[in-house]
C-alpha cells in the first residue's frame, strides 16, 4: 500500500491568455514532471477533491460534501466530456467509512463535473486511460460553505480509508489559490440568474459563452492591472502554502470565510481541496510535502501553485 497526494491550481483561462514565456515554461516543466511522477506512482485508485461552479450542484440542494459513485464531465472550458471510470463499490465503501467517522457526506450516482474537478486530471493523466476514480465534491462556491475544521475531518477520514484498502491511492486536490473570477452570488443575482443557481439545469451554448466571456474579460483586465475583482495575492498564497507545508492544521482551522474572501477572492475558497488532501496524508506520520512551483499569474486570475505529498 502506498498513498500520495497532488494539489494543483486550475484556471479556465490557461487556454486563452499567455502568462508570459517564463511563467509558461515553468508551468509546462512542472506538469511534465508531474506526469512522469504520476506515471511512476501508477495509482490503482485516484480520489479527487474538487469544487463546482454552479454546473453540477445548485442551491436547490447544496451538500457540503458529496461522493460520486457515477460521474460525467460536462466539458466546459476545453475539458473532456463524458463518463469517468468511477469505482462505484469503492465510492460506496468510502461513504460508509466517512459516516462511521462522523463525517456526513452525500452520495451521487449522477454527478456532473465541471473543469474545477476535471482540468487537473486532464493535465496529469491520459484522459483515455484514467485510473479508477472517486470524485469528491467540496462546496467552495455557495455560502454557507463547510468550515475548515470539517474539511480537515473529511480529509483525515479519507486518509484512513486510503490506508485501509490495500491499493496505491493518489489523492488530488484542485483549485485556488488566490482567485477571484466573476461568480454569481445568491444575494446579488438577478431573478434569472437566481433561478439558474437555485434550480440548476444545463446551460444553453449561448448562456455558457456569455458566462465564459465575462471570465475571459476579467483575465485581460487583471493582466493589465485594471481588474474589477480582487487581484491575485501572493502574500496570502505563500502564507497559506506555509501552513500546508508545516502541517499547521490549527492555523488552517482558524481561517474565516469573510477574511479569506477579502484577501484571496471568492475562488480562494477552493483551497479547501488542498486542505482535504493535506489532511488525508497527515494520517501518515512520515508524509513529506514538497512545493513544486508557485507563481502569481494575473492573466489566469490565479495564484498558481503545485504541491505533492509523499
Amino acid at each position: 500500500m502506498r498513498v500520495a497526494a497532488l494539489c494543483a491550481s486550475h484556471t479556465p483561462l490557461k487556454d486563452f491568455y499567455s502568462p508570459g514565456s517564463d511563467a509558461q515554461r515553468e508551468v509546462d516543466t512542472c506538469f511534465d514532471a508531474l506526469r512522469a511522477w504520476a506515471r511512476d506512482f501508477a495509482p490503482e485508485l485516484v480520489i479527487v477533491f474538487g469544487p463546482d461552479h454552479f454546473n453540477g450542484f445548485f442551491y436547490q440542494l447544496m451538500p457540503s460534501f458529496c461522493v460520486g459513485a457515477a460521474a460525467d464531465a460536462i466539458g466546459d472550458w476545453n475539458t473532456p466530456t463524458g463518463p469517468l471510470p468511477v469505482d462505484a463499490s469503492a465510492a460506496l465503501a468510502l461513504v460508509q467509512q466517512l459516516h462511521e467517522a462522523g463525517v456526513d457526506t452525500a452520495i451521487s450516482y449522477r454527478m456532473q463535473l465541471d473543469h474545477g474537478l476535471t482540468q487537473t486530471l486532464q493535465m496529469v493523466f491520459d484522459w483515455a486511460a484514467l485510473p479508477p476514480v472517486i470524485p469528491v465534491f467540496i462546496n467552495c462556491a455557495a455560502t454557507p460553505r463547510p468550515p475548515f475544521a470539517r474539511v480537515i475531518a473529511l480529509g483525515r477520514a479519507v486518509g484512513e480509508f486510503a490506508r485501509s484498502i490495500g491499493r496505491r491511492v493518489l489523492i488530488v486536490g484542485t483549485g485556488g489559490l488566490s482567485h477571484d473570477p466573476p461568480m454569481p452570488a445568491l444575494a446579488t443575482a438577478t431573478p434569472e440568474v437566481r433561478e439558474r443557481i437555485v434550480a440548476g439545469g444545463a446551460l444553453s451554448p449561448e448562456a455558457r459563452q456569455l458566462r465564459q466571456r465575462r471570465v475571459i474579460a476579467e483575465g485581460g483586465k487583471q493582466a493589465a492591472g485594471i481588474g474589477e475583482n480582487i487581484p491575485v495575492n501572493p502574500a496570502w498564497d505563500r502564507a497559506f502554502l506555509e501552513m500546508i507545508l508545516n502541517h499547521d492544521f490549527d492555523g488552517i482551522a482558524g481561517l474565516r470565510d469573510a477574511e479569506l474572501t477579502m484577501a484571496a477572492g471568492h475562488g480562494g475558497h477552493e483551497v479547501r481541496t488542498w486542505v482535504a488532501s493535506a489532511a488525508a496524508l497527515s494520517v501518515f506520520p512520515e508524509c513529506r510535502p514538497r512545493l513544486r512551483m508557485y507563481r502569481a499569474i494575473p492573466a489566469w486570475v490565479a495564484g498558481f501553485g503545485v504541491l505533492t505529498i509523499e
